[in-house]
């Protein structure tokens, strides 16, 4: 039977992968962060409270004040390129991309912001792909960036009424592939370095305790990361805690108190990284890089260097490659 002249037109099958990472305001103004922080304080994955309770200090209090003072610090780690999350991720997608070639369509998305998982899903699907994997790019698996960000895929899929078959990343904390690209990296930076450290400092996003106690395995796999890279360098390691909010009790030890204490304990010179981001952002140029470096020096120490994330350095887009190709097997013949 031949196709009616006004059917649309149909595209030959293709297979999709889709990055997603945390997110990022559009600008560094208080009303861009303003519009940013809403979305992600809003999410019932990130604050674990009664909404009747959040609301009133989430409208009355964070959001009035907070904006401010992050726009402030989104100001100094901005570049030509837009924040720092969305333009290294975005290089992460056009590199595995030319990785992987024409065989898959390869985009990114961000959880909160833009641009956004609903809008990238539909780029992909009018494109033509039918069978996609979602690579939430988080190594340590947690309620908060994980779940949320395939809640936030399936609720795209829910309100269409043809679905492609989908795939997700699962967490890769203690994966031999990412544990390698770690020492491999941490190694080559540390080596290039004009002093030698006294210790590597690994900081974590913090998390509330509560969600460890909940059953969230977050706190477990950044230990067991650390454990494994520790394992494989020569130098002594230190894990700690950071972006502590609000007054609940958070994962320790804390990133700052660690920082401020570390001299004190015969560290002079410190090299720090975050391992559980898989893109440089805010929270380790600004929180850790800059306000970080200040609270070590003040407390004694004399020689600090921030360690980059994997990136889109070659052992991350090593990484990354690896894991695609092997979750899109039994889909993609040339994985």
């Amino acid at each position: 039977m031949d196709r009616p002249i006004d059917h649309p037109a149909v595209h030959a099958p293709k297979i999709g992968l889709l990055l997603i990472n945390l997110g990022t305001p559009d600008a560094p103004e208080p009303a861009a962060v303003r519009r940013y922080l809403a979305q992600f304080l809003t999410d019932p994955r990130v604050i674990e409270i009664p909404r009747w309770i959040w609301r009133p200090i989430l409208h009355g209090a964070v959001l009035r004040t907070r904006p401010k003072k992050s726009a402030h610090a989104y100001r100094q780690v901005w570049t030509e390129e837009g924040s720092p999350l969305a333009a290294i991720t975005a290089r992460q997608a056009k590199a595995l991309q030319r990785c992987l070639g024409s065989g898959v369509l390869v985009d990114y998305a961000m959880r909160y912001g833009n641009p956004g998982i609903a809008g990238a899903l539909d780029k992909l699907i009018a494109a033509g792909c039918t069978r996609i994997l979602a690579a939430p790019l988080y190594p340590q698996y947690s309620g908060a960036t994980t779940a949320s960000a395939n809640d936030a895929l399936f609720a795209a899929l829910a309100a269409r009424r043809w679905q492609p078959a989908l795939r997700t990343l699962p967490p890769y904390y203690d994966d031999p592939l990412y544990i390698k690209a770690l020492v491999t990296d941490l190694e080559r930076q540390v080596v290039a370095l004009d002093f030698t450290p006294d210790a590597l400092l690994l900081s974590f996003h913090g998390m509330p305790e509560r969600t460890l106690q909940l059953g969230d395995p977050y706190h477990c796999h950044c230990r067991k990361t650390a454990r494994l890279v520790a394992e494989r360098l020569s130098l002594p390691v230190e894990v700690a805690f950071q972006s502590r909010f609000g007054r609940a009790k958070w994962l320790e030890p804390a990133t700052d108190v660690t920082l401020a204490a570390l001299p004190g304990r015969a560290v002079k010179r410190l090299a720090i990284a975050a391992p559980g981001f898989s893109a440089d952002c805010l929270e380790t140029i600004e929180e850790l890089g800059l306000c970080g470096r200040d609270t070590f020096l003040a407390a004694g120490g004399t020689s600090f260097a921030l360690l980059d994330c994997l990136n889109d350095g070659d052992a991350g887009m090593d990484l990354l490659e690896a894991l695609a190709r092997r979750e899109l097997a039994g889909w993609w013949p040339a994985a």
